[in-house]
């Protein structure tokens, strides 16, 4: 089987996310429980790839998923048209009382030594009601879409989501399109109905049908159960462990071509040290590391596999590929919210080796 990655050269979207939006609530460094103020950030592992590509890159984007119409989904809806993301969703009504609902996250900065706090509500969601036959794949996919990706959050969901990840993932193989898929795995929400083995026997199906798999050496120990290496790693930066666990992974899925993650060690809540790797059609690659000074750490992990993809999407070099994911996720800690800021430039710059001096 061939390990090179055949790219469309055009098409009606460069990328197209399924997945769940979500409001983040974000109260800064203050803990939720004493917290008085929140800022509201629209987010969405998959969502965040869609954004950050068409926003920063200036790629044409869309998000297939669920909308609620009420003034939750209206606010979410006005940020995924701010983001410059075609929308392309499945409606459904709210009854004034419990749902179905837009979910919502809530997360902290933490400060110092204290961490980021996450937790849920994601009760009666909209989004973990999709299910095969929602989308007209065919009709989709015949406009000419060069990228499709999607994600573990959204598999997470429910019985369902899994279900129409692979029906999405087939259609889109059979037109032509790459298919990407971001293992993260959240033990919260797979533990809601099966855990660790419920979430392996899902996300072993949906990677049969995948190109590119973004995930550490944890997702791919938890999500598909590959084991780790007889290796110790010498700290979270050591990549030893990630690329001993790469033959694993292409022996149970030949098919799968590149193979990406991020290096982080956390000094404190504003202190980390970042890098970025690849196992790119059987070559590894990694980036320099640099240390953060982290405003907020959510979605990172996004801003690099949106700017690696962007990368591959331009016929940049697999280095070159992997060092504008490895710049665009460094630059998004530096932001509020789960989504980029960044420009195209800054991105280049920095990966070029660009500083923190002042730009007159």
């Amino acid at each position: 089987m061939s390990k090179k990655l055949n790219i469309p050269a055009s098409g009606a979207l460069d990328l197209l996310s399924l997945g769940a939006l979500v409001h983040r609530v974000d109260p800064g460094i203050v803990p939720f429980r004493k917290s008085t103020q929140w800022s509201v950030h629209v987010s969405g592992g998959e969502f965040n790839v869609a954004a950050n590509l068409a926003d920063c890159f200036q790629m044409k984007t869309g998000i297939a998923t669920a909308m609620v119409d009420y003034p939750i989904g209206e606010l979410i809806a006005e940020r995924v048209r701010a983001m410059s993301v075609q929308p392309i969703y499945k409606h459904f009504s709210h009854n004034g009382v419990n749902g179905p609902n837009m979910a919502t996250v809530y997360s902290d900065r933490g400060y110092g030594i204290r961490p980021p706090m996450v937790f849920y509500n994601r009760s009666n969601e909209a989004a973990a009601r999709l299910k095969p036959g929602d989308f007209d794949w065919n009709t989709i996919f015949s406009s000419g879409i060069r990228w499709f990706h999607s994600g573990g959050i959204f598999a997470a969901l429910s019985e369902t989501t899994g279900e129409l990840i692979i029906e999405a993932m087939q259609a889109a193989k059979a037109a032509g399109t790459v298919t990407s898929f971001d293992l993260n795995y959240r033990a919260k929400l797979w533990n809601i109905w099966g855990g660790e083995t419920k979430a392996q026997s899902v996300i072993r199906r949906i990677v049969e049908n995948v190109d590119v798999l973004v995930g550490n050496e944890e997702d791919l120990q938890l999500g598909l159960g590959v084991k780790g290496p007889d290796i110790t790693a010498k700290s979270k930066l050591d990549s030893s462990v990630f690329f001993g666990m790469i033959d694993q992974v292409t022996e149970r899925y030949p098919q799968i071509k590149i193979i990406a993650t991020t290096l982080r060690e956390v000094h404190s809540s504003n202190r980390h040290s970042w890098g970025a790797v690849a196992w790119i059609e059987g070559q590894s690659y990694q980036s320099p590391l640099v240390e953060l000074d982290v405003y907020d750490r959510v979605g990172g992990g996004d801003g690099y596999a949106s700017g690696f993809i962007y990368g591959l999407l331009t016929g940049e070099q697999p280095q070159q590929a992997v060092n504008l994911g490895w710049a665009h996720g460094a630059l998004l800690t530096t932001y509020p919210g789960d989504t980029t800021m960044a420009t195209v430039d800054q991105v280049k710059a920095y990966a070029k080796g660009g500083s923190a001096r002042i730009q007159r």
